[in-house]
């Protein structure tokens, strides 16, 4: 259940998150000024994702969880009132770092981007976004205690509300006729807006759970010590991902115009069943990993071989629909505007290449969280360097040649980049099975039921061939929604017949096959 409600304010928030990509898409297509945003927003995400979510969830929530299921409540509220309080230092001092280095920021980040105009759009884009990422490292703290306290839903629901400001800020001042680099700044302006009604929604929420919280600086307090050990090493395993991302803006700024545009136009899509599937299993399990420790290392095994076979059971189809249906993907743009045809293809090509590593990359973000759960954060760090290294060997070998290769005036490094990325996840994975053996014994991932999965995806995909060829003529909004959604449905009955559907959505079977 907890897994089913993370995922469902996930699914509101990336709603909301598609809608404002597609008014931007709408807006800015992807020439220079969508490359200066994607850049923009690479910064801050990182400061905020290496001091908020990804860290706090793996090294205060184990610590914070298991306080609470020892009944020691006081001592967990002290602990949650230091935490709050050094981020709050480390952030704002972070915050005002990065408005006084932006110009140096905006020439390291995009090294391509320096002799043009994007290099200074971005320096004035992350002088507006960097006071965003203090403001929203301390939502993610608020999150990682309603994770424990396992009100899931108001936890990844929040995030819609920063969707929802920028959607604002940009059809208002489109409305009002601003346009260009003006009009990217208001976006800027309603990112920043939409992350404090974030976190005052978070907040709000927080209060009735927990009361007030005791603001402090107690470093030294026994909780917070454990919690500040892990950071480092948690940054390291967590932040793969983003630090990963941050290489592949700087990589993509040096291959042809609207590279990191579309980059980042196929980031979004991918990323959505990861943070639906395997994010929000993560979340629910991550607290209930931890409280398993005390009843024995076969516990939490059991839980993270359940775990990995529900997130492979959606990340499968997902990465297959994604390969197959990856025109239909990019519909979610199409809404004549600037966005066209060309930018669609390549940015189609990119997902596809990206789609041959989502279920590892998915897969490892479980088996991180029981590396965590055990208390071992240096070995997913180690890995996840050694994935990082690995991704930008691939991803320079490719990109560059590949670059060469256009479709209209767009050239196909970026596809480079995402394949790169793909071979450093399945790395990882095996990596990280690997090491866990040495923890709990063999964890099988999927077992038996993997191949069941892969093999319902298949015939699932050939319904929705079948269906994408029916409306063909159909406008493209109405063919993806028919095609996509047969792949879904015949799916999900397939692997019922079959017998494999995780157990929480084999019991909703029955209950409406009952009435």
């Amino acid at each position: 259940m907890g897994a089913s409600r993370a995922a469902a304010g996930i699914v509101v928030s990336r709603v909301f998150g598609f809608g404002r990509e597609a008014v931007f898409a709408h807006h800015f297509g992807n020439g220079a000024l969508a490359d200066a945003w994607r850049a923009a927003l690479r910064i801050p995400n990182l400061i905020q994702n290496l001091l908020g979510e990804g860290t706090l969830g793996a090294s205060f929530v184990p610590v914070y969880a298991r306080l609470v299921e020892e009944g020691r409540e006081e001592e967990a509220g002290r602990v949650a009132g230091a935490v709050l309080g050094l981020l709050i230092v480390v952030a704002g001092a972070l915050a005002v770092a990065g408005i006084w280095a932006a110009p140096h920021l905006a020439a390291v980040l995009a090294t391509g981007f320096v002799g043009d105009d994007r290099v200074d759009i971005l320096a004035g884009l992350l002088r507006i976004l960097f006071p965003a990422t203090g403001v929203l490292a301390l939502s993610a703290w608020a999150l990682a205690l309603l994770n424990s306290h396992r009100h899931l839903f108001v936890a990844y629901v929040a995030p819609a509300l920063w969707n929802v400001a920028m959607i604002a800020a940009l059809v208002a001042a489109a409305t009002a006729g601003l346009m260009g680099v003006d009009l990217l700044r208001a976006l800027a302006w309603g990112a920043l807006a939409g992350g404090a009604l974030q976190l005052c929604f978070q907040l709000a929420f927080l209060r009735g759970v927990l009361g007030a919280v005791a603001l402090s600086l107690d470093y030294r307090m026994r909780g917070v010590r454990e919690v500040v050990g892990k950071v480092f090493p948690v940054i390291g395993a967590r932040g793969a991902v983003n630090i990963s991302a941050l290489v592949d803006t700087n990589l993509a700024s040096r291959l042809s115009t609207g590279s990191v545009g579309v980059l980042g136009y196929a980031q979004t899509l991918y990323l959505l069943p990861i943070s639906v599937f395997s994010l929000s299993v993560a979340a629910a399990e991550l607290p209930e990993l931890a409280r398993d420790r005390v009843a024995g290392r076969d516990a939490v095994r059991k839980r993270t071989e359940r775990a990995a076979s529900t997130v492979l059971f959606w990340l499968i189809p997902a990465a297959i629909g994604y390969i197959v249906f990856r025109e239909e993907a990019m519909a979610v743009y199409r809404t004549g505007g600037a966005f066209g045809e060309t930018d669609a293809a390549v940015a189609g090509l990119v997902l596809a290449a990206y789609a041959l590593g989502i279920p590892a990359s998915g897969t490892s973000r479980v088996l991180s969280s029981a590396y965590f759960a055990l208390g071992d954060t240096r070995t997913p760090a180690r890995i996840a360097y050694g994935r990082i290294a690995l991704s930008i060997a691939a991803s320079v070998s490719l990109m560059f040649s590949l670059d060469r290769h256009t479709i209209g005036d767009l050239g196909l490094g970026a596809t480079g980049l995402a394949i790169g990325a793909s071979i450093g996840a399945w790395a990882e994975l095996a990596l990280l099975k690997k090491g866990l053996a040495q923890h709990l014994g063999n964890v099988a991932l999927g077992g038996a039921h993997t191949s069941r999965y892969l093999a319902s995806a298949v015939l699932a995909t050939g319904v929705g061939l079948a269906i994408r060829w029916a409306l063909a003529s159909a406008p493209p909004l109405v063919a993806a929604a028919g095609s996509i959604g047969s792949v879904a449905v015949a799916y999900l009955w397939i692997t019922h017949l079959w017998g494999v559907s995780p157990p929480a959505l084999a019991d909703r079977f029955r209950r409406w096959r009952r009435g």
